[in-house]
């Protein structure tokens, strides 16, 4: 992790990319030897921009350019989620207690054939699917749901102006009243504006 950007608090930059399609599905890579299912994401290298970051992790994980794909958005600020005591790693230096993430939306302008998953160092994943768009709070490891739920929430209106898909009715009750709870904290921060 020494090329890692880890800030004094023990989060690490990283980028997170939501890979729309014409129908406004979701795509979601399935993890090399895994059953886990997530959107691609990556760290930050010291001095790298965000979008720089971006464009790398989006080659690296599944194989797209600049020029397959159209930038729709970006969080506003870092969103973050804390990491289960049993991934954090005691001993590494810096001690890494969980990510800072910008958000990208991204439309595949190019054709989905054009996903490959060889061009980074190791493969990350080794399958895509397509889903709707709440889908892959479920879909994703349990500690990234709140975050996974925030960037769809901040972003969704860039393929979903008129409104947001409704949240789905099978989704536990604790979990709408923590993403309802997280969601509102958003808005409000929104309102405020940026904090001087």
């Amino acid at each position: 992790m020494s090329n890692d950007w880890i800030d004094a608090e023990g989060f690490r930059a990283n980028v997170g990319i939501i890979l729309v399609n014409a129908e406004n599905k979701l795509m979601l890579g399935g993890r090399v030897g895994a059953r886990g299912w997530q959107f691609p994401q990556g760290g930050m290298l010291r001095d790298e921009e965000p979008e720089q970051a971006m464009f790398r992790e989006l080659h690296e994980e599944v194989g797209l350019r600049p020029e397959d794909v159209e930038v729709l958005g970006v969080t506003s600020d870092w969103l973050r989620y804390r990491l289960p005591d049993k991934f954090i790693r005691r001993n590494s230096k810096p001690l890494c207690v969980g990510q800072k993430q910008r958000w990208f939306i991204l439309r595949l302008v190019s054709e989905a054939k054009c996903v490959r998953f060889d061009c980074g160092d190791t493969p990350e994943f080794d399958r895509i699917r397509w889903v709707p768009f709440w889908r892959p709070v479920n879909e994703v490891i349990y500690f990234k749901r709140r975050v996974y739920a925030l960037a769809l929430h901040e972003l969704g209106h860039c393929v979903h102006p008129d409104g947001l898909p409704a949240q789905p009715r099978w989704w536990p009750r604790r979990w709408r009243a923590v993403f309802e709870k997280d969601m509102a904290r958003a808005r409000k921060e929104a309102d405020e504006g940026p904090k001087s």
